[in-house]
């Protein structure tokens, strides 16, 4: 399996920091582990790895293993915690505000993670304490955007699973960049301090199932924890288990349960480049291959219009909704309706670029891909792809009807199993 370029990059199976925040709530659940010495080692790794990828701006050491031993605590009373003892970064430094769910459910806080410097407004690398933020993958490139510490904490295996927030693909992009798994979640399912709603939570992991733990948790479904160490899946009545041409749209089908999609490499106005296209469309294909879904021609390409224009004028501060914006929604909202009246979900490749260099994004939007989709409110998640001839990785963005997060980390989770171990 392929690791990135940090230290220590491929740690014994036997350290904490190997396993998912899955492995370790249960490990942790059954007394197995104690979260102290889980959260000890993440700080640990952290202090050893972090100046070199900078993905932290603050690390709270005293706290977080203070919060562990409170959490060995409440194990010892009894207390059946869905993310016992998980170490976590939180985007940002209000991103703790925004944690407390994980936080009652059992994570531990370790740090806030980098997120862009001033003057680098949304689009380009995040400042931690010790500098630019790198990609783990190639240090002259950036991880992404705003989400950069999170994504790089988590693909260099400081911590398992990291919070973020995506307002124009700012978890989506970083988890492409970087190789792990970004989950938006749709507008409106959490709350979002954005005044605009366009901004909402997500999550970055290295495992499909610690993303769907961390569903679970923040949308109150996480009733009851599961199995104890040796088990990956989850119990309880209350909880969910995860079960399971480039150049031309195209439609995935296939029989039983497995969900339809249409695959598009443009949304019907970008330029993505060729080389992320084909790396996307061949992570698709062997799908495909695997029996997991069967692709066919669509009817009608989608064709979106470019969302640019209405979502610049929504961020504008002082700005409001304008004609061009209400018309531009108003499309696009009626051709994902209908695309999704007949199909269950729509790929593409999540950034239409390989990350760029430290100089900035010049005038390529990497977001040209995944803000059509905090317009129109549609959950959507970007799975690790492959790897282009740069050697940085190249996402697979999946997105589903409103309320359909539940199908997108199953699909994920299947895609895991066909493109992973990632």
């Amino acid at each position: 399996m392929r690791t990135p370029d940090h230290p220590d990059a491929d740690p014994s199976p036997a350290a904490p920091t190997s396993l998912s925040a899955e492995e370790i709530a249960s490990a942790v659940r059954s007394r197995t582990l104690r979260a102290v010495d889980v959260v000890a080692e993440a700080l640990d790794r952290i202090e050893r790895a972090d100046p070199v990828l900078s993905a932290f701006i603050e690390v709270w050491a005293d706290d977080a293993l203070r919060r562990a031993g409170e959490v060995d605590a409440r194990v010892a009373a009894g207390e059946r915690l869905a993310l016992a003892g998980v170490p976590i970064g939180v985007k940002g430094r209000r991103g703790l505000g925004t944690a407390g769910p994980l936080l009652e459910a059992g994570c531990v806080a370790v740090g806030a993670t980098s997120v862009p410097g001033p003057g680098t407004v949304w689009q380009t690398w995040g400042l931690g304490r010790h500098g630019p933020t790198v990609n783990p993958w190639r240090h002259d490139r950036t991880p992404g955007g705003s989400s950069a510490g999170s994504a790089v904490a988590v693909a260099a295996g400081l911590v398992p699973l990291a919070t973020g927030n995506d307002g124009a693909g700012s978890v989506r992009i970083p988890a492409a960049w970087c190789g792990v798994v970004g989950l938006k979640v749709g507008n409106g399912r959490l709350p979002s301090s954005d005044r605009t709603g366009l901004m909402v939570p997500g999550v970055l992991t290295r495992r499909v199932g610690d993303a769907a733990a961390y569903w679970r948790v923040m949308s109150g479904k996480a009733t009851a924890a599961g199995p104890e160490a040796g088990s990956g899946s989850w119990g309880g009545s209350g909880s969910a288990s995860v079960t399971a041409s480039a150049s031309t749209s195209t439609s995935i089908s296939a029989s039983g349960d497995q969900p339809t999609a249409v695959w598009s490499p443009d949304l019907g106005f970008d330029s993505p480049d060729p080389d992320v296209v084909a790396v996307a469309h061949a992570a698709a294909l062997r799908l495909a291959e695997a029996g997991a879904l069967r692709l066919t021609s669509p009817r009608t390409p989608l064709r979106l219009h470019d969302p640019a224009p209405a979502w610049l004028a929504l961020r504008t501060p002082g700005a409001g909704p304008t004609p061009e914006v209400h018309r531009i929604r108003a499309a696009n909202d009626s051709r994902l309706a209908a695309l999704f009246a007949g199909t269950r979900l729509l790929l593409t490749p999540t950034a239409p670029t390989p990350p760029h260099g430290h100089e900035g994004p010049g005038e390529r939007y990497s977001t040209a891909l995944t803000w059509a989709f905090n317009l129109s409110g549609h959950p959507a998640i970007s799975i690790p792809a492959g790897f282009g001839p740069d050697g940085c990785p190249v996402g697979l963005q999946l997105v589903a009807a409103h309320g359909e997060e539940e199908l997108l980390l199953d699909v994920a989770a299947v895609a895991e199993g066909h493109l992973g171990p990632w």
